[in-house]
């Protein structure tokens, strides 16, 4: 399972996100500050998937930490599109939000929330 293409495939399925950041959603790539008109959403994993959740010696899910940050020239905007964010990261794989930097520089309001949660890896069925 490639988390990055399920996150990125869940925020562009919604509506609101539709309407506000379609084509502007990117993994690892920040947007340079003068370039920010508009808002971006920026996926970035902060480390591997890690095996999780183990029965009869084997493992059963991967324990994900993904940052997902809304970058836009406007506050309010950028926190409704992060709030979106965080229902969807919920509602679709249970992930929580955990603590992340919010910032404000030149003009770009920046949230970066922090999510975590557990899925079970694509291949148990297999095993």
């Amino acid at each position: 399972m490639d988390i990055l293409d399920e996150v990125y495939n869940a925020l562009i399925a919604d509506e609101y996100i539709q309407l506000n950041v379609v084509g502007r959603i990117k993994f690892y790539e920040y947007p340079e500050t003068g370039d920010v008109s508009k808002p971006f959403i920026i996926i970035d994993p902060l480390g591997p998937p890690t095996p999780s959740d183990y029965a009869d010696n084997t493992w059963t899910k991967l324990d994900y930490l993904l940052q997902v940050e809304v970058w836009s020239p406007n506050r309010k905007l950028t926190d409704a599109v992060a709030d979106k964010v965080r229902d969807i990261m919920w509602e679709q794989f249970g992930f929580a939000q955990k603590t992340g930097p919010k910032e404000y520089d030149k003009g770009v309001f920046r949230d970066a929330r922090r999510y975590r949660g557990k899925l079970y890896r694509s291949d148990f069925k297999d095993k």
